[in-house]
């Protein structure tokens, strides 16, 4: 499968060398991308970048699999989350491109985890997945087929509003040294 990451930084790339290992083409996209989009698109940036690549590429991303990772966070004040309470960065974009299927995925885990393949050098690396089209998180699923990665169905997109309070209460705990980048919240299964 083709696969653009938008996002160079170290979760980009972590993402992006999963797909590679499981046998994908992947092409890392910044502000400035101009070639054609692969099958499936990750939005490997902050939250607020979503807006400038949705403006960017909304033609473009019409019927591709869009991969949100986005914890909206609100950075200014480090205590809540950006979106309705009632809703998620994934719902949010889903609203913004109709007609591509976004997958909620990767943002409850740190790019060292990703990197690894383990969560605390212990446990295997989870990635947990939400979209409401099951055809969609099963590509995700067999995509990433061939990494260390095990992917985790949390269910619909309304999921999503979970996965970004649990992605957000992890990233808190680390930046206040409850643990390192490198451990987290692992899925025993």
């Amino acid at each position: 499968m083709n696969i653009t990451v938008f996002g160079k930084g170290n979760m980009g790339k972590a993402i992006g060398a999963n797909f590679e290992k499981a046998g994908n083409q992947v092409t890392y996209a910044g502000r400035d991308f101009k070639d054609v989009l692969g099958d499936m698109v990750v939005l490997a940036v902050p939250y607020g970048a979503v807006d400038a690549i949705i403006g960017a590429h909304a033609e473009e991303l019409k019927g591709k699999i869009v991969i949100d990772i986005t914890n909206p966070v609100n950075f200014d004040t480090f205590d809540s989350l950006v979106v309705p309470a009632d809703s998620s960065a994934a719902q949010e974009i889903q609203k913004k491109l109709p007609e591509s299927v976004v997958v909620k995925a990767f943002n409850t885990t740190f790019a060292a985890t990703l990197a690894s393949g383990q969560v605390g050098g212990k446990e295997p690396t989870v990635v947990l997945i939400a979209s409401d089209d099951a055809e969609a998180k099963q590509k995700v699923k067999d995509a990433l087929d061939g990494s260390p990665l095990s992917v985790l169905d949390a269910g619909a997109l309304k999921r999503a509003r979970e996965l970004e309070a649990m992605g957000f209460l992890q990233i808190s705990m680390a930046a206040r040294k409850q643990f390192g980048w490198t451990g987290g919240f692992a899925v025993i299964k």
